[in-house]
C-alpha cells in the first residue's frame, strides 16, 4: 500500500550565509565552487589583476555560511559565515 507523501512545511531561515570573496588573490581553482555542498558559488566571467576568474555568490538564497568554501580554498581568499536574520524581516 502507498500512500501520497505530502510536501514538508518550509521552514523558517533564522539566518543567512555571507560570503566574503578577495578578488586579487584568487588564482581561481574553482575549489570553493566545486566543493560548495548547495551549489551557490560559481566562477565570475571576468577576470582579476592576475588573469583568473574568482567566484563570486551566484545564489545567495542557497547559502547557508557554512564556510566549505574556505576550507578547500588554498590561498585563504574566500570564507563564508552566517548572519542572524532580523525576525521582523522574515
Amino acid at each position: 500500500m502507498t500512500t501520497a507523501a505530502s510536501p514538508a512545511a518550509k521552514k523558517d531561515k533564522k539566518f543567512q550565509g555571507v560570503v566574503v570573496v578577495n578578488r586579487e588573490n584568487c588564482k581561481g581553482c574553482g575549489f570553493c565552487v566545486e566543493f560548495c555542498p548547495l551549489h551557490a558559488l560559481e566562477l565570475e566571467k571576468g577576470y582579476n589583476a592576475k588573469g583568473y576568474h574568482p567566484p563570486f555568490l551566484a545564489k545567495p538564497d542557497k547559502c547557508n555560511g557554512c564556510d566549505m568554501c574556505g576550507l578547500f580554498c588554498p590561498d585563504f581568499s574566500i570564507y563564508g559565515y552566517r548572519e542572524k536574520l532580523d525576525s521582523s524581516a522574515a
